[in-house]
C-alpha cells in the first residue's frame, strides 16, 4: 500500500508541475531549470521574470485532502528552498534578485485548479 501512495504522490506531483510550467509560460516567464537538486534538497521550477530569478515550488494536491496546497509550506522546507536557491545562483554564477512563488494544483474528480502565488514567502526577518 505504501508504494502505491508514493507512486501515485509522485504522479500528482509530475502532473501538478506540468501545469505549472504551462501557466508560468503563458505568464512570459522564461524557464531556466526544472527538479534541480542540491544534496537532498530540490527546486521544482526556476525561472526568469525581466530580471529577476524565481524560484517556484509547486504543491499538488487532490481535493480530499484535509490541506490546502500553501500550507504545506512550512519553516523547513522554507529554509531548504532558501539554500538549494543560494546553490543554484553560486554554481550558475547569477547575482540578480530573487523572487520565490508559490504554485499550487488542486485536482478534483473531472478538473483542477491552479493557483500562482508570486512573491509567496521568503527569507523574512523574525
Amino acid at each position: 500500500m505504501r508504494m502505491a501512495q508514493q507512486t501515485f504522490n509522485k504522479e500528482l506531483g509530475a502532473k501538478g508541475e506540468k501545469l505549472a510550467l504551462e501557466l508560468l509560460k503563458e505568464k512570459g516567464l522564461a524557464i531556466l531549470d526544472t527538479n534541480w537538486r542540491y544534496d537532498r534538497k530540490e527546486l521544482d521550477i526556476i525561472a526568469r521574470d525581466g530580471d529577476l530569478l524565481v524560484v517556484v515550488e509547486v504543491k499538488a494536491r487532490t481535493w480530499e485532502c484535509y490541506e490546502e496546497p500553501a500550507d504545506a509550506m512550512t519553516d523547513g522546507k522554507i529554509r531548504n528552498i532558501l539554500e538549494a536557491t543560494e546553490a543554484y545562483m553560486f554554481e550558475k554564477n547569477i547575482d540578480c534578485g530573487v523572487r520565490f512563488d508559490l504554485v499550487s494544483v488542486t485536482f478534483f474528480e473531472d478538473r483542477y485548479e491552479v493557483e500562482h502565488i508570486a512573491d509567496a514567502f521568503g527569507p523574512f526577518a523574525e
